[in-house]
């Protein structure tokens, strides 16, 4: 597990799923974190054991609300900003479609004008394999382009690491920026396995899956996945780079579904809908390249997204 002692980090969306198992590393590893989440969808549970820790602080607020977290910028003085608050769900944007737009661009803009008015130079932002679209080119390097992403999520993901690039620019920023396969694990939330799990909860008997199963997508451990961005905010030269973080190979929703089934309801029939994706924006086939990352001298507990599948599912 990667250790940071000394420092003094805000984590927005600190509540969330990969910001409650930042919080736990980072206060594991000496550091100081105070966790900024508007418990939209984080929960506070998740972070509960950290509550009585000196080196924890919770702070329930909303990055829309500029004023407020730029003065809590201001009286902390963070060594670096992780930058996790968005909205977690790429279909949610369907509906509502200012949603990506305020709490994926809109609030990155507000961390990045804290942090410039308040002198905080490191920004670390989670980026998604969903910028990429629909690529032509598997598994998809950093290098690809040009980047076309085809649902609102991807747009705001992407629109937020230009603004990372720009104020790192001007304002002599140190940005890392990290495009993340599907992260699973600890203190899940939301995702394909939530969502079977949660459905098999309510009907033993059958599980609806969207679309017919074929899509194949790369997943990897949210440990690994925050070890993998520590390792890389730690490393000297690093500052400026985008990292795809992701396992060796993909796995199939069909495959997963199986997986579910065995485990916790194995007399349960899965019943596949129709058409390629699960919603429209949905991309059927990623696969990003671990290659920089693994070049780099990252190490991985879980370099297969079946491995990293069953690791997710014993933590239910």
């Amino acid at each position: 597990m990667a250790k940071i002692s000394g420092k003094t980090f805000v984590v927005t969306g600190g509540a969330g799923f990969i910001g409650s198992n930042l919080s736990g590393v980072l206060v594991g590893g000496g550091s100081r974190v105070i966790a900024y989440d508007n418990l939209s969808s984080g929960k506070l549970k998740l972070v509960e054991s950290l509550l009585n820790n000196k080196n924890f602080k919770f702070v329930r607020g909303d990055l829309l609300d500029y004023n407020r977290f730029s003065r809590l910028c201001k009286n902390e003085r963070p060594d670096a900003i992780v930058h996790l608050a968005a909205n977690p769900e790429v279909k949610k944007g369907l509906k509502d479609t200012k949603l990506d737009l305020m709490q994926g661009v809109v609030a990155t803009y507000n961390v990045l004008e804290a942090s410039r008015l308040n002198d905080i130079k490191g920004i670390l932002f989670p980026s998604s394999s969903v910028v990429y679209g629909n690529a032509t080119e598997k598994p998809t390097p950093e290098t690809y382009g040009p980047l076309k992403p085809v649902s609102l999520y991807g747009a705001s993901k992407l629109a937020a690491e230009g603004y990372i690039s720009a104020f790192s620019s001007l304002y002599g920023m140190d940005s890392y920026m990290y495009r993340l396969a599907n992260v699973v694990g600890n203190n899940l939330t939301h995702g394909v396995i939530w969502d079977f799990i949660t459905k098999l909860k309510k009907d033993k008997n059958t599980l609806n899956v969207l679309g017919d199963g074929t899509q194949k997508k790369a997943y990897i451990d949210v440990f690994d996945c925050i070890n993998a961005m520590l390792y890389i905010y730690s490393k000297p030269g690093s500052s400026g780079s985008i990292y795809n973080i992701s396992s060796d190979d993909q796995i199939s929703v069909g495959s997963i579904a199986r997986m579910v089934i065995e485990r916790f309801s194995r007399k349960a029939r899965i019943r596949y809908g129709s058409g390629k994706t699960g919603w429209n924006g949905d991309l059927p086939n990623t696969f990003i390249s671990n290659r920089k990352l693994m070049d780099s001298g990252f190490k991985m507990r879980y370099r297969k997204s079946k491995d990293v599948i069953e690791a997710a599912l014993s933590c239910f």
